[in-house]
């Protein structure tokens, strides 16, 4: 089993990360969850969004998820 990349051990604990944050951050503001495999398709692309972030700016991936699901969250609400 591959550890890094596309299909490895750590991005599948990164987008499992990002499901609990983006499930977090709709019952803290309140919002109806969406359907289980719209969570994990958001997931995924905000996993892969974060590693070409992280990539051009040699930012940290953690840091990138928890900014990108604020940012998502702050728009939804608008």
């Amino acid at each position: 089993m591959a550890i890094f990349g596309r299909d490895g051990f750590v991005r599948k604990q990164e987008i499992a990360f990002a499901k609990k944050l983006l499930v977090w951050k709709y019952e803290k503001s309140g919002m109806a969850l969406p359907h289980e495999t719209a969570i994990s398709d958001h997931a995924r692309k905000i996993v892969d969004d974060a590693h070409s972030i992280a990539k051009k700016t040699g930012s940290n991936v953690l840091e990138i998820l928890k900014e990108t699901v604020t940012d998502i969250q702050n728009k939804k609400k608008e």
